[in-house]
């Protein structure tokens, strides 16, 4: 089995070298922070409004080094966020309106995919989520009984479920490089193997020159606190995925798994997965949830007992695949903010705008928040720049060794919770109700 080595999407396609380095101080129009896909979609949307633009993407590693390359490959309507604090701003008309955004968002990355040639397995399948206890079914409130959801996929244990026909499975670093590529064609210069150390309006320090800009846009998810002055600004949050070996056709045919539709759980301390295009399981979860001072891993390396945990819950929802390899594990960071919630944020006085704070589903949210950034920058009054998550304040995370014992005890609650709720609780564990407090969610 491979650890690490960024991401098993990357290993398929070849890990890329580091090109075009920065050479020294340059000015542009506008400097982006971060190749992800936020970084990525918002340049490509600049550059297709105002070709005129120089614009100079900054990367530490090499395009889509980060959670875009790393990712479960849901390219999913979930709100990127908490619809409390969304609704603390804009009532839950605003929250729809998000909504409404994000599920548009799904065609959108679909209908660019194919026009500009990026092929990255898209298929849109949608997600079933499976309740496997009573609580989980009185949180997720579905429509389809545990027969029709046997029908779909057997998974054991199944309560209820729901479908939702808004979500994509994809390829994430096919994804990726293919944004890249196009970006590049269109004139953007990707600084890559160039590591930014500061930000200040009109400036970006890095440790190859300093990119100077009237507008400098930071998206950096969770690599946010890597930053001077932004370590308690975005929490680095780890999830770990583990992927198998390609199941065989008796194998499928055991779990009833016969379409290309996500799937998801409902548990506190969630999985995902994905059926891949070269016919393997991705299930993904939390491992270590967090590291002290905001650090990150090391190339995707995750922990061992964060594997077999995987692999565990994996037999759980099929059983029959108990014994079956595992291929390849890693692991990646994604950023939260105190209030759970992503923002979009541009200040016109200063240049300074930023975008991120996904909690998790940021696939499809990198793709409307470069798009609203192009908006904000462009001082464009569209409906983009009224949705809730637009210029979303939140307060800092608590200082060391406040913070990582506060994490760490939280998905003790959590998973607390889902061993009273897996034991017969009927409804949600109060565990949960508090941690989703302490979490400020």
């Amino acid at each position: 089995m491979r650890n690490g080595g960024v991401s098993f999407w990357w290993q398929q396609l070849g890990l890329p070298s580091p090109a075009d380095r920065l050479a020294g101080d340059v000015t542009c129009d506008v400097a982006v922070v971060g190749a992800g896909l936020t970084g990525l979609w918002t340049a490509y949307y600049l550059q297709e409004a105002d070709p005129s633009l120089d614009i100079r993407v900054l990367e530490a590693e090499f395009a889509g080094f980060g959670a875009s390359g790393r990712n479960g490959g849901w390219l999913s309507s979930e709100l990127a966020g908490s619809a409390r604090a969304y609704a603390e701003v804009a009532g839950e008309e605003g929250v729809q309106r998000l909504r409404s955004a994000l599920r548009a968002t799904v065609d959108e990355v679909i209908e660019v995919a194919a026009r500009e040639g990026i092929e990255a397995d898209i298929v849109r399948s949608g997600v079933l989520r499976v309740a496997r206890s009573q609580a989980q079914a009185q949180r997720l409130a579905g429509e389809l009984t545990a027969d029709q959801v046997l029908d779909r996929i057997r998974v054991a244990g199944a309560v209820s479920g729901h479908f939702d026909p808004d979500c994509a499975r994809v390829h994430p670093a096919r994804l990726v490089s293919g944004v890249a590529r196009v970006v590049r064609e269109r004139g953007v210069r990707i600084h890559e193997g160039t590591r930014a150390v500061a930000v200040a309006p009109g400036a970006v320090v890095t440790d190859r020159g300093t990119v100077r800009a009237p507008v400098v846009l930071r998206c950096l998810e969770g690599f946010t606190a890597g930053l001077a002055g932004h370590r308690r600004e975005w929490l680095p949050m780890n999830s770990a995925i583990v992927v198998t070996e390609p199941l065989t056709d008796a194998q499928w045919r055991d779990i009833g798994w016969r379409g290309e539709e996500l799937l998801g759980d409902e548990a506190h301390a969630y999985c995902y997965a994905q059926r891949t295009a070269d016919g393997r399981i991705a299930l993904g979860g939390r491992g270590v949830p967090y590291r002290f001072g905001s650090r990150t891993d090391v190339e995707g390396r995750t922990q061992d007992w964060t594997v077999e945990s995987l692999r565990s819950t994996l037999a759980s929802l099929f059983p029959s695949l108990a014994r079956v390899g595992i291929d390849h594990a890693w692991c990646g960071v994604l950023g939260v903010p105190r209030d759970w919630s992503a923002s979009v944020s541009f200040d016109p006085a200063a240049g300074l705008g930023h975008a991120g704070g996904y909690v998790g589903s940021g696939l499809t949210a990198t793709n409307l928040a470069g798009r609203t950034l192009r908006d904000l920058v462009l001082g464009r009054e569209t409906a983009l720049v009224r949705l809730p998550w637009t210029n979303h304040r939140v307060r800092r995370w608590e200082p060391e060794p406040l913070r990582w014992a506060g994490v760490h005890a939280l998905y003790r609650l959590y998973r607390a919770a889902d061993r009273r709720e897996d034991a017969g609780l009927p409804r949600t564990s109060r565990i949960a109700r508090v941690a989703n407090r302490v979490a400020g969610r």
